[in-house]
């Protein structure tokens, strides 16, 4: 709440993740930003996200600049994240609207079936035909 209402609503993402950051350090709570965590299949790296925050090693923080409010595909990127840390709980902020909205996610019992996504993502994408 704290960034906020410091900065407002207005910024890039970027800005909001570096704000947060800053005052995660300045209260004394570990963090680490732009955390990558790689997703293996049978010895396969096939995927590395980054997240944005990563939290005492047990949090992850997804943080957001839109105009409009949180859609699935938010939340279906912070399950993911949540399935490929095997963290406990995630929080997913959205600074860019003028009252800051936030959602706190947590794996639930079936990671396998996770929610639906429109498609867009930050994960490193390769092509199995690029592979050959």
């Amino acid at each position: 709440m704290q960034v906020h209402n410091d900065l407002g609503p207005g910024y890039k993402e970027e800005i909001y993740e570096r704000a947060l950051y800053a005052e995660l350090i300045q209260r004394d709570i570990e963090v680490q930003a732009q955390f990558p965590i790689e997703v293996w299949q049978a010895e396969v790296n096939v995927g590395l996200f980054y997240l944005d925050l990563f939290v005492e090693s047990s949090v992850v923080v997804e943080v957001k600049a839109f105009h409009h409010q949180l859609t699935n595909d938010e939340l279906a990127q912070v399950i993911n994240y949540l399935k490929a840390t095997s963290a406990p709980v995630g929080l997913l902020f959205n600074f860019g609207r003028r009252k800051l909205e936030y959602k706190r996610v947590f794996p639930g019992r079936n990671l396998r079936k996770s929610i639906q996504r429109i498609g867009r993502d930050n994960v490193k994408k390769t092509s199995f035909r690029d592979e050959e």
